[in-house]
């Protein structure tokens, strides 16, 4: 056994061990037995000397790609500053964070509220959505992704990780995506807020109809009712806006990033909302809502950066042109195999493929590691697998990436076919 062998079996035991049996036996079945060692860009490397071409990007984390130098610069001058806040004092980082998103988020939202994942921004969200309106129910939508606590989760529209934890956080009513006729029959007198990702991610890389968003905030309005966006993975510049919800000129009243905004350096998330919900839900009492290490100055730091890479490296359009490349590639192979794959969909650098049977999906995700390519199926429909690499990503790559995949999908025909 070599010296990188020992170390894989090493950290695998470990997992076993002490981490999570069963996440290691999908792990090793997946195709991702071996052990990340670094990476740069769009490229991962491991303790066995294999490199793959990462165009799952963390489910949306690498943005800007690992290790970007100017984020990794920006992180290291606050590093040799102060690492945490105290807590005691204004932070300056936290405070030009801040600035910086109020000038990039839509319409008059301009507050913010730091915390340290996606999770943790829609918790806020939702907190803040019941103290703001004074009422309590929540309508969600039906493969909708939130997160896994407690309150996240009873607005994440799937009952495989809902079921073993009844009952759940009261109030919350799941409607079918992309029906607003249904949306607006679950809204009653009582109803706090409508939260809806404006692609929807886990769910399969759904995008909606035309006029869908347009007409949840005509009712919200009409309602009174708060209109949060959850764009935790579309934020950011992935689908080729700093803000999903541009794609069709529709404002919320609450939005949550995360992923992407800590540029694969640090982990942060950030709840942010209008001057009138922000009085009303942190006027009587500022401290309604807190986390200790939320808006560290390493975070902010790192989230400071993001954007300046976003926009002076013109990751926006990057998203758009890489991301009409490989969705011809990804259509292109649909084509040729009708009876496996139902459909190619997207936006920018957010892409799906959903396969007739999730068993394709799977065994055409552990061929593409083989081939050097990291991909994964959404949380919410294992059929499909996403695209999502880092914006950073070159055309030359973008075509071993499709090539992987094409391949990699006559595999499992091939396979399935003879079964």
């Amino acid at each position: 056994m070599s010296a990188s062998e020992a170390h894989i079996d090493k950290v695998v035991d470990q997992y076993t061990d002490f981490l999570n049996p069963g996440l290691a036996n999908l792990m090793r079945f997946g195709g991702f037995g071996d052990v990340e060692e670094s990476a740069e860009g769009c490229i991962l490397r491991t303790v066995s000397g294999a490199e793959f071409l990462d165009c799952l990007g963390g489910y949306g984390v690498f943005t800007v790609g690992h290790r970007h130098p100017k984020v990794v610069a920006a992180v290291h001058r606050q590093l040799d500053r102060m690492p945490l806040s105290s807590k005691t004092f204004f932070s300056e980082p936290m405070a030009d964070l801040g600035e910086r998103l109020a000038g990039i988020a839509p319409g008059d939202i301009c507050y913010s509220f730091f915390s340290n994942s996606g999770t943790e921004a829609v918790e806020a969200a939702l907190k803040i959505a019941r103290i703001a309106s004074g009422k309590t129910r929540v309508v969600c939508t039906e493969g909708g992704y939130h997160g896994k606590s407690m309150g996240a989760l009873s607005a994440t529209g799937r009952d495989v990780f809902r079921q073993p934890f009844l009952p759940l956080i009261p109030g919350f009513a799941h409607v079918s995506f992309d029906d607003a006729a249904a949306a607006e029959a679950a809204m009653d007198d009582d109803t706090a807020a409508f939260i809806v990702e404006p692609i929807q991610g886990e769910g399969g890389i759904i995008s909606p109809s035309p006029g869908y968003l347009a007409a949840l905030r005509e009712m919200c309005s009409r309602k009174g009712v708060l209109l949060i966006f959850d764009e935790v993975q579309t934020g950011m510049g992935r689908t080729g806006a700093m803000f999903a919800s541009e794609h069709w000129n529709v404002l919320p009243d609450i939005i949550t990033l995360a992923k992407a905004l800590g540029g694969g350096v640090m982990p942060i998330g950030v709840t942010m909302a209008t001057p009138d919900i922000w009085q009303r839900a942190f006027g009587k009492n500022p401290l309604i809502h807190t986390s200790t290490f939320g808006g560290s100055p390493l975070a902010c730091a790192a989230g400071l950066a993001t954007i300046d890479v976003i926009e002076q490296e013109g990751l926006l359009r990057a998203a758009v042109e890489r991301g009409e490349q490989l969705l011809a590639g990804l259509r292109g192979v649909q084509a040729n195999h009708p009876d496996a794959l139902v459909a190619a969909r997207g936006m920018g650098l957010m892409l799906g493929v959903e396969f007739a049977v999730k068993d394709y999906a799977e065994i055409a995700i552990n061929a593409m590691a083989r081939r050097g390519v990291i991909a994964a199926y959404t949380l919410n429909n294992p059929k499909v697998i996403r695209f999502e690499p880092p914006l950073v990503i070159s055309k030359a790559q973008v075509d071993q990436a499709v090539t992987a995949f094409a391949e990699s999908v006559e595999e499992s025909v091939e396979m399935l076919r003879g079964l």
